[in-house]
């Protein structure tokens, strides 16, 4: 077991005043306070070497379950365990078997070069010589650190900075590797090179991801299993597939016409009652639920009523289901991961 949530909950005491200098006064002298609860009885457990992608709207409690894993926060109660170390009361030992990515914060150092960061850090975590050489070298050819090493973290542009803080968080090579939007700020082709680096490192290494990010390509190419977070609850925990098998019900036909006919979405829209859009003079889109049609009955009702010349079946993507999620339109409660 590489991660073990039991009844995990953060509550907050937050100072509470009437505004201005009276409201101020009157704090110092009488204090008062009111809570607001974070993360509420979250409980989770994540095998060894799985993908998981720990996401949810803004303020719905991830990042601050992210931090009582990783033992930046204590927990108000409840219990964690990553690789059977409590990370509140060992947090050394915890530090060496996890590594972190906070897309908005860096582990480097701002004054010196981003070489002689990898360095500090090899002597923190007493990485060996050969294992610190393979790892330089792999990721300087997976993120072209090559161009930037001898630079300050300071002038790095965002993308740098991500890249070598990736590289930073792997080079004593943790068993449990938590990203906070590892894709921040990166062009398509580096953002590409990144995923596959991860999937590479937790299929190879069985390095245990845990991915909170607002990008849901990141979540499709790396993740097998999602945990959405809403209010501080856990309202959805299913495999990646199962999610998009279950709760993406709705398709599409694409199809482009050999010849334009005006009265083909009416047509369709009365005799199937779907949702038919045209794109051009050319081709239209039919959406339609699988519990009502299949995509074949679909497409003969449309090669019925006119010639087609080339048909598409748009397929749902985890985008769609996972904004209905946030929307509170799909609810799962443990669901089975088989």
């Amino acid at each position: 077991m590489s991660i073990e949530v039991t009844g995990l909950t953060k509550v907050f005491r937050l100072p509470s005043h009437a505004p201005g200098l009276k409201g101020a006064l009157k704090h110092i002298v009488k204090p008062q306070y009111t809570e607001k609860t974070a993360v509420d009885n979250v409980s989770f457990t994540i095998q060894d070497g799985e993908s998981v992608a720990y996401i949810g709207p803004n303020g719905a409690g991830k990042s601050t379950t992210i931090k009582m894993l990783t033992g930046i926060l204590y927990a108000s109660s409840g219990k964690v365990l990553v690789e059977e170390i409590d990370p509140f009361e060992d947090r050394m030992g915890n530090a060496r078997n996890i590594g972190v990515v906070f897309g908005q914060r860096t582990q480097l150092w701002w004054d010196i070069p981003v070489e002689e960061s990898f360095r500090l850090l090899k002597d923190i975590y007493e990485i060996p010589d050969a294992v610190y050489r393979d790892n330089i070298a792999l990721f300087t050819e997976i993120f072209g650190l090559g161009e930037f090493i001898q630079r300050t973290a300071r002038r790095l542009s965002l993308g740098q900075r991500m890249r070598a803080d990736l590289a930073a968080s792997l080079l004593h090579d943790p068993k449990v590797l938590y990203l906070d939007e590892p894709t921040i700020g990166l062009d398509i082709t580096v953002k590409e090179n990144m995923r596959q680096f991860i999937r590479r490192i937790n299929k190879e290494r069985g390095t245990t991801v845990i991915l909170t990010s607002h990008d849901l390509q990141d979540i499709e190419d790396i993740c097998e299993r999602v945990i959405v977070i809403d209010e501080g609850k856990i309202v959805t925990d299913v495999a990646t597939h199962k999610l998009q098998e279950m709760y993406a019900h709705d398709r599409g036909v694409r199809a482009v016409l050999k010849h334009p006919d005006p009265q083909l979405i009416r047509k369709l829209s009365e005799d199937l009652r779907l949702h038919v859009t045209e794109n051009d003079a050319h081709t239209i889109t039919a959406m339609f639920n699988i519990n009502d049609y299949t995509a074949y009955e679909v497409i003969h009702k449309i090669g019925q009523l006119t010639d087609i010349s080339d048909i598409t079946v748009i397929e749902p993507d985890i985008k769609q289901v996972i904004e209905k999620v946030y929307r509170s339109e799909l609810v799962v409660k443990e669901e089975s991961l088989l």
